[in-house]
């Protein structure tokens, strides 16, 4: 790269501003944030003010017309999901390369109406599918690839939501309804399913799942619980889900994501206005949401290895698992950690040695003396806890993008947009297996859609 390339943020919210557009302005020698849009005047001001003075723009058109005026090298779409395929679209339609946040369309036509324009206008375009590009994940998918676990045969994600995140995002925040955001299989865990389908390496022949909302509903509010948690709830002070109680006291310390999504004013009164009347100080038993708070998906692959998917609202931890079972060992991991076990069955066999940077441990195990590696891997810096960061991922898709502006490569390899549609494919699959209480003939069923013909790139990579 012979300079910092130019970009412009389309969304200032918790992914536009926290994720893609702080690492734009933590690293001014590859890329200056020139731009940014959004329709919160307070949102737009504050990023723009940590890039020294970007341009703002209220309405993304407005910003779409003037790329060519800003010399824009690329853009990061981080748009609420209903407007993905139009900003897309718009963006496609100037030509310049974009990142675009995951899902990259909320519903089945729009996933294709996208397809189609994406491949007719020859579009350079990227997918927010940002666990690939953690270290956690390359290691394992290293070790897969490299036979030293031999063929896999069953491969387990565990998608640990948090019992407060759910509340956050998908009871009372953006992704609570379906026909808005689209259902919980896709705005959650595309991310997983991008993963099993990376690690598979070709996608599902059938695809089938369970799940439904099953606690945050109206009949399982306590006695005499109001609307807003701040309006006298009688259980406030046993309540894991007390609104004060996580956004006041949990984050007093915080002031970006979440926090920001409350308002400008983010100090504690401010907070607790925001919560009086707004959307995220309301009952989680009283809300309008209804996606699925816990769901399994299993998918069948070619040469019989099996995949299960588990997402839960209900659990304490905010992280992922993984557990791999091959013909010659098997790996588990936790992501948090960045931890990887690997027991490879042969006394004779090794791990690969072109690793992510780790910190290797070796142990025999007893009794029948096999070796067993114990890996941490090495997280970047740039990681951002609990809130964000996704291991590492946001930083390392960002770093990846920002190369490809700079090498004219955006839309190619695991930058390309054929590399999202298998995943995006299998949430839609999984959630109507969820509605129909049917098996889905993954093959037959994708294949009808006649959404992949046209796609740019490798499917299979």
């Amino acid at each position: 790269m012979t300079r910092a390339q130019r970009i412009v943020v389309i969304g200032a919210g918790g992914r536009g501003r926290d994720a893609y557009g702080r690492w734009i302005v933590e690293h001014p020698e590859r890329a200056h944030l020139i731009a940014v849009s959004d329709v919160s005047a307070p949102r737009r001001e504050a990023l723009a003010a940590e890039a020294g003075g970007a341009a703002q723009y209220g309405d993304w058109r407005d910003v779409v017309a003037d790329l060519h005026a800003l010399r824009a090298d690329g853009v990061v779409i981080a748009v609420p999901d209903a407007l993905h395929v139009d900003v897309a679209i718009a963006v496609a339609d100037a030509g310049v390369p974009f990142l675009l946040e995951k899902p990259a369309a909320p519903s089945l036509p729009e996933l294709e109406r996208l397809a189609r324009h994406a491949a007719a206008a020859s579009s350079r375009l990227a997918v927010g599918h940002v666990l690939r590009f953690t270290p956690f994940w390359r290691t394992v998918k290293r070790i897969v690839d490299s036979g030293a676990i031999g063929r896999p045969m069953t491969l387990e994600v565990r998608e640990n939501i948090g019992f407060w995140h759910f509340a956050h995002s998908y009871v009372r925040g953006n992704w609570r309804s379906a026909e808005h955001a689209g259902a919980m299989v896709l705005t959650k865990t595309s991310h997983d399913l991008d993963l099993i389908r990376w690690i598979a390496g070709a996608p599902p022949e059938s695809v089938y799942s369970i799940g439904e909302l099953s606690w945050f509903r109206e009949e399982n509010a306590p006695p005499g619980a109001p609307r807003f948690c701040l309006d006298g709830c009688p259980v406030a002070d046993s309540c894991p889900f007390f609104a004060p109680r996580y956004y006041v006291d949990a984050l007093a310390e915080v002031s970006g994501h979440p926090v920001h999504l409350l308002g400008a004013d983010t100090s504690p009164s401010g907070r607790l206005a925001a919560l009086r009347t707004g959307d995220y100080g309301r009952c989680v038993y009283r809300s309008d949401n209804d996606v699925a708070d816990h769901q399994q998906t299993t998918m069948m692959f070619p040469g019989g290895l099996t995949a299960t998917l588990t997402a839960s609202a209900f659990t304490a931890e905010n992280t992922r698992n993984v557990a791999i079972t091959g013909s010659a060992g098997q790996l588990t991991g936790h992501m948090e950690s960045g931890e990887v076990v690997v027991d490879l069955f042969s006394p004779t066999a090794t791990l690969p040695d072109d690793l992510p940077p780790a910190v290797h441990e070796l142990q025999l195990k007893p009794p029948m003396g096999h070796e067993r590696h114990t890996l941490r891997v090495v997280m970047p810096n740039a990681d951002l806890g609990d809130h964000a960061g996704h291991a590492g991922g946001d930083a390392g898709l960002m770093a990846e993008f920002v190369d490809a502006l700079g090498a004219g490569t955006v839309g190619e390899g695991e930058l390309s947009f054929a590399t999202a549609l298998d995943s995006h494919l299998m949430a839609f699959a999984a959630e109507e297996s969820r509605l129909t209480g049917r098996p889905i003939d993954f093959a037959a069923w994708s294949s009808s859609l006649r959404i992949l013909q046209n796609a740019e790139g490798d499917p299979s990579s």
